[in-house]
C-alpha cells in the first residue's frame, strides 16, 4: 500500500477539490516510485554519511594539476533536454585548413568532488545511475553536486576532462588528444528550440545571439556531427528512432505523454559522445589501461528480424549483418516514415540489452552492433552514470602516470554489478512510467485503439498503442502475435497501483498486418 502525508486529505487554502485529486495523483506516484526503488535494491535516499560528507563541500572543485589547460575563452555550450539540470558534458568547434574541424567535448571532472570509496562515491556505486521516473528523479549524486557543483553550469568555472577530435572533410578521424582544462558555459541550449532553428523550422534561440560567434559554430558542430552520422551508417550503423514519450504534468494534474523524436540538435550530442567514447576506449588502450565497454552483441533473435525485413518486401542474409540491416531500415523509413518509429522499437526488442564489459589491455572485447563501432565506452556523462564515473577515475590515472584505481577483478565485478542495476533502473522507470499512464487511461476502458506487438515470449505479449505510446499487456487473442505484429485492440482493465495496463485482441488487423511464420 502507498503511504500519504495527512496534508493529503484536506484541501489547501485556494484549492479545488479537482486540484486535490491532481496533488493526490502526484502523491501516489511517487509513493509508487520509492516502493519500486527499493523493491528492486536501489536507494532513494542518501544515507545519513553521505549527507554529511556534502555538507563538507562548500564550492567547485578549482584545485588543477600543473597540465590543466584554460580553455574558458572558446565557445562553449551545452545541450540538453529543456528541464536537464545535470550538464555532464559541453561542445565547442574550430575550422581548420584543409576541411577539417576540431571538435572538443568537455566532460565535467566529477572525481575531483567525489572520491573513490567515499559515502558519496558508495551511493554512487550502489545505484549505478540517476533514476528519471514520471513522478521524481533519484540522482546517483545528490543535486548539490550533480546540478550545481560538478555541473558544467551557465557562466560557471569548472574542471573538465576535454576530448579533443580532429575530423576530417569526409567525417573520418584524423587525430586526437585527451587533456584536464578549465572550462565555462557560454549558454546552456535546449534540443527541441536548437534542433527548429537548424532545420530551418524556427527563430534562433535568443541566448545563441548573446555569446558572439556561437551561431556559426553551432553550424559548423551540425555539418561535423551530420558527417559523422554518415560514414557511421555507411560501415553499419543502425538507423534506429523511437518515440521516447515522458509524462506532462500541468502543476500537480498529469496533462499528457510527450512524444520526443530525434532531432539535429540531439544527433550533434549523440554523435559526438559516440566519437568521444570511442577516443577514450582506444586511449586507454593504448596505455594498457583495462576499460569498461558498452557492448551490444549479435542478436539473438535475428531470424524475427529476417521476417520483419521479409513482410516489408526485404530479404536480409542468414547471418547478422549490421550493414544489411541498416539498408532495410533505410528503405523502411523511406517507404512509411510515421511508422518507422513502432519498426525501431521491434527492431530494438529483437536487438537485445546492451551490457558492460571489461576489456583488458591486449584483449579483443565484443563490439556494439547498433553503433557498428567496436571501441566504446561510457564515459561522457559522470555525473549521472556510475561506469562513465569509473570510466574518468581510469582516464585521469592514465593522464597523470599514475597507478590502477581498480584491479582487473573489481573492474569485471563492477561492470556485472552496473548492467544488473541499469536494468533494475529501467524497470523503475518502466514500472512507474505505467502507473503514470494508467492514470491517463482509467478513464477510457472499453475504448479500441492501434497497437504493435513489443514482446512476445513465455512470460507474457505486451503490445504498446500508437496513440497515445502506451504499452500494456495482451492478456487475451495474443495466440500467434510476435514482435512488430500491428493489431487492434480494446482497453479491458488498469491497475495504477501495480502500473497494469490490460488490452484484448478485437479481432481486427491493420495494414501491414502479416501472421507469424512460425505458425
Amino acid at each position: 500500500c502507498h503511504s500519504r502525508n495527512s496534508e493529503d486529505d484536506f484541501l489547501q487554502e485556494g484549492e479545488t477539490m479537482t486540484d486535490k485529486n491532481d496533488r493526490q495523483q502526484r502523491s501516489i506516484l511517487r509513493s509508487i516510485a520509492h516502493r519500486a526503488m527499493l523493491e528492486r535494491g536501489l536507494l532513494p535516499e542518501f544515507s545519513l554519511q553521505a549527507l554529511a560528507e556534502l555538507d563538507g563541500i562548500h564550492g567547485p572543485a578549482t584545485r588543477a594539476e600543473q597540465s590543466t589547460r584554460d580553455l574558458r575563452n572558446l565557445i562553449w555550450c551545452s545541450i540538453d533536454n529543456d528541464d536537464s539540470r545535470d550538464l555532464d558534458q559541453l561542445t565547442a568547434a574550430e575550422a581548420m585548413p584543409g576541411g577539417a574541424v576540431k571538435i572538443l567535448v568537455a566532460i565535467a571532472d566529477v572525481d575531483a568532488a567525489v572520491k573513490k570509496q567515499s559515502a558519496l562515491d558508495d551511493h554512487a556505486r550502489h545505484n549505478t545511475t540517476s533514476v528519471y521516473t514520471a513522478a521524481e528523479i533519484f540522482p546517483m549524486l545528490p543535486e548539490k553536486l550533480s546540478t550545481g557543483l560538478t555541473s558544467l553550469n551557465y557562466e560557471s568555472d569548472r574542471l573538465a576532462i576535454v576530448v579533443e577530435m580532429v575530423i576530417a572533410a569526409d567525417g573520418s578521424l584524423q587525430g586526437s588528444d585527451l587533456y584536464s582544462a578549465t572550462v565555462r558555459n557560454r549558454a546552456k541550449l535546449a534540443y527541441n528550440s536548437v534542433a527548429n532553428w537548424l532545420e530551418g523550422s524556427g527563430p534562433m534561440p535568443q541566448v545563441i545571439g548573446k555569446a558572439d560567434g556561437l551561431d556559426e559554430n553551432l553550424r559548423l558542430q551540425d555539418r561535423v556531427a551530420q558527417k559523422l552520422k554518415a560514414l557511421r551508417h555507411v560501415h553499419g550503423a543502425l538507423n534506429l528512432e523511437t518515440i521516447d514519450a515522458p509524462p506532462v504534468f500541468d502543476g500537480y494534474e498529469l496533462k499528457d505523454l510527450d512524444a520526443e523524436r530525434k532531432n539535429r540538435a540531439k544527433e550533434i550530442i549523440e554523435d559526438f559522445m559516440i566519437a568521444a567514447n570511442g577516443v577514450t576506449a582506444r586511449y586507454l588502450a593504448a596505455k594498457m589501461f583495462p576499460s569498461l565497454r558498452r557492448v551490444v552483441r549479435i542478436p539473438k533473435r535475428w531470424d524475427r528480424i529476417i521476417e520483419l525485413a521479409s513482410d516489408h518486401g526485404f530479404t536480409l542474409p542468414q547471418k547478422p549483418d549490421s550493414k544489411a540491416l541498416e539498408q532495410f531500415l533505410i528503405s523502411a523509413k523511406a517507404a512509411d516514415p510515421l511508422r518507422f518509429p513502432d519498426l525501431s522499437l521491434s527492431i530494438i526488442k529483437l536487438l537485445g540489452a546492451g551490457e558492460y564489459v571489461v576489456e583488458l589491455p591486449g584483449g579483443s572485447a565484443a563490439g556494439h552492433f547498433g553503433l557498428a563501432v567496436r571501441d566504446y565506452t561510457h564515459s561522457t556523462a559522470p555525473n549521472r552514470r556510475y561506469p562513465d564515473l569509473i570510466t574518468q577515475r581510469l582516464l585521469k590515472a592514465a593522464l597523470a602516470g599514475r597507478s590502477l584505481p581498480y584491479e582487473n577483478d573489481e573492474l569485471a565485478a563492477l561492470a556485472k554489478h552496473c548492467t544488473e542495476e541499469e536494468d533494475a533502473a529501467k524497470k523503475v522507470e518502466r514500472q512507474v512510467g505505467k502507473s503514470a499512464a494508467a492514470i491517463l487511461l482509467e478513464s477510457r476502458i472499453g475504448e479500441r485503439f492501434d497497437g504493435i506487438v513489443t514482446g512476445a515470449s513465455d512470460k507474457g505479449t505486451w503490445v504498446r498503442l500508437l496513440h497515445p505510446p502506451i504499452e500494456g499487456r495482451l492478456v487475451s487473442g495474443f495466440e500467434g502475435m510476435d514482435v512488430g505484429h500491428r493489431l487492434r485492440v480494446q482497453l479491458i482493465r488498469t491497475d495504477v497501483e501495480r502500473g497494469y495496463i490490460d488490452f484484448k485482441s478485437v479481432g481486427e488487423k491493420l495494414a501491414g498486418y502479416k501472421e507469424s511464420k512460425r505458425n
